[in-house]
């Protein structure tokens, strides 16, 4: 179910990850917070591109749906991250909540700045794209269990305990693995004592050299 809120603007405060989102939100029309149930589609791929999409709270995932139905997650997105970058006129991806989350709609409020404070946000989502390709290229299941892992600790700034709002089988689709092997490797992690699953939504980090290590 959708719900349209005043929700106040979590981002509106600078934060280290994100310092351009409060000029970003100063130059777009005012807009709600749109709250979205667990598995709801924010957007599919072909309909028409519109509005960028501001997270608010919550997590996105960004897949495409491949000829024979396979399912191809090519990103996921965290509070004060911005999707929905289109180089043509609809979408070539779907964009669906993971958990409940609060989504934005980013459309200008009428001056050229708006584009200016995006600018950034899509050069640093192009070079996010780049490295998940490499990592998918390059690596081998443990390598890219790790590198997902390090990333997200960066992305969330979680010290030891890195929130996993996604399924096994999210991740698995997007480090093009089987849920199988994703398991597998968790639990490797696991018993070389790397990192600690204190539940299903979350790991704790035990060494971090080590998880870095492993992606070298």
């Amino acid at each position: 179910m959708l719900i349209q809120t005043n929700l106040r603007n979590a981002s509106s405060q600078p934060h280290p990850l994100h310092p351009e989102l409060p000029a970003l939100l100063a130059h777009a029309r005012p807009s709600a917070v749109t709250l979205y149930d667990p598995n709801a589609i924010i957007y599919a791929q072909g309909d028409a591109a519109g509005p960028l999409y501001l997270v608010e709270f919550g997590a996105v995932r960004i897949y495409r749906l491949t000829a024979d139905g396979r399912r191809q997650i090519s990103a996921f997105h965290f509070a004060g991250e911005v999707f929905g970058f289109e180089a043509g006129s609809e979408h070539h991806f779907y964009a669906e909540s993971i958990d409940r989350a609060g989504i934005r709609a980013l459309r200008p409020a009428g001056d050229d700045h708006l584009a200016d404070n995006l600018l950034p946000l899509a050069l640093r989502s192009l070079i996010r794209a780049q490295e998940h390709l490499l990592v998918l290229g390059r690596q081998n299941a443990q390598e890219r269990m790790a590198a997902f892992f390090i990333d997200l600790a960066e992305r969330q700034e979680a010290g030891r305990i890195i929130d996993l709002p996604m399924q096994r089988s999210d991740i698995a689709d997007y480090l093009g693995l089987t849920f199988e092997t994703v398991s597998r490797i968790l639990r490797k992690l696991k018993d070389a004592r790397i990192i600690r699953l204190p539940s299903t939504k979350q790991i704790e980090v035990l060494d971090f050299a080590a998880l870095e290590d492993l992606c070298e």
